[in-house]
């Protein structure tokens, strides 16, 4: 479940039970639910909940998210960001090698398959001839959420800016 801040960013997921708990307590409200599934007890039953929004503001300290062999992975959709493939093993590149001065930054990480970084080496993409197909960027934490959870719930797009 999305769990939405008073002011409707989204801060995180949570699970169905936590979700349900917040709304009886009164701590939040539903927003949206999903389809037309319910929550049965012995005397009730209750729209299944699939976007909750806080009753009161959270300060949510600045999320980052974190540089990880994982999350670039991730952030590349499992696939070689030079030619394209998803086949295994997949490595981490450095776009400026590190022997000329490259950093461990989101911007300079990419994934490559092993063909890939062996034929680049030691060199820039330009220097090798190859072209990345996609300039590495440090994801925001929202689009990063939206990614990690595969497919999105048509419920919640409005609320993760997507399109």
């Amino acid at each position: 479940m999305l769990v939405l801040n008073q002011s409707y960013e989204p801060i995180s997921i949570c699970s169905v039970r936590k979700a349900f708990l917040l709304l009886l307590l009164n701590k939040a409200e539903l927003v949206e639910v999903r389809g037309e599934c319910v929550i049965r007890s012995v005397r009730a039953a209750y729209p299944f909940p699939s976007v909750i929004r806080l009753q009161s503001f959270i300060r949510v300290p600045y999320k980052k998210v974190e540089l990880t062999r994982r999350n670039i992975l991730r952030r590349d959709g499992f696939s070689c960001q030079y030619c394209g493939t998803r086949s295994a093993p997949l490595t981490i590149d450095h776009v400026v090698p590190r022997s000329r001065g490259g950093n461990d930054t989101w911007e300079n990480l990419v994934t490559a398959c092993v063909p890939c970084n062996n034929r680049k080496g030691n060199r820039t993409p330009e220097e090798a001839s190859m072209r990345l197909r996609n300039i590495p960027r440090k994801p925001s934490h929202i689009v990063f959420l939206r990614n990690f959870m595969g497919s999105v719930e048509m419920e919640w797009r409005p609320y993760l800016f997507a399109d």
